[in-house]
């Protein structure tokens, strides 16, 4: 059975192999990658038992904005909802917030198209990224 948590008391360890088999460069620096994912304003996971099989996180004010910079499932997990459901958690949280934003690519867009995120106007996401993954 697959349970959903907020908690924080998770190694990176237990992170790395969803990090890795998704081939996310930030699993290069796993110590940075741990302090990120456990600073954040919200943390939400997704566990088979004791084996960690997805993660997505929120950084916000906590007032106007929340922006979801990770969401990530165990490859062998994925197209069963666990993405779904961790956006669903999140998104529950910062109900009413003025702007909820993030950035896909590739077939991520159409995961959170049908998560109810649209285009943002003529907006073109802009950034200083040190990975190698996009």
């Amino acid at each position: 059975m697959i349970t959903f948590s907020e908690r924080r008391d998770i190694a990176i360890e237990q992170i790395l192999p969803i990090y890795e088999s998704n081939l996310w460069s930030s699993a290069k620096n796993p110590r940075v990658l741990h302090q990120a994912l456990l600073k954040s304003h919200a943390l939400v996971s997704a566990w088979d038992g004791e084996i960690l099989i997805g993660i997505g996180n929120a950084i916000s004010d906590g007032f106007l904005v929340v922006y979801y910079p990770h969401l990530l499932v165990s490859p062998d997990y994925q197209g069963q909802g666990i993405g779904k459901r961790i956006m669903e958690i999140l998104k529950k949280r910062y109900e009413g917030m003025h702007m909820h934003m993030l950035v896909a690519d590739s077939e991520a867009i159409a995961f959170y198209e049908k998560c109810g995120f649209t285009r943002a106007g003529k907006t073109e996401p802009m950034w200083m990224y040190a990975g190698d993954d996009h």
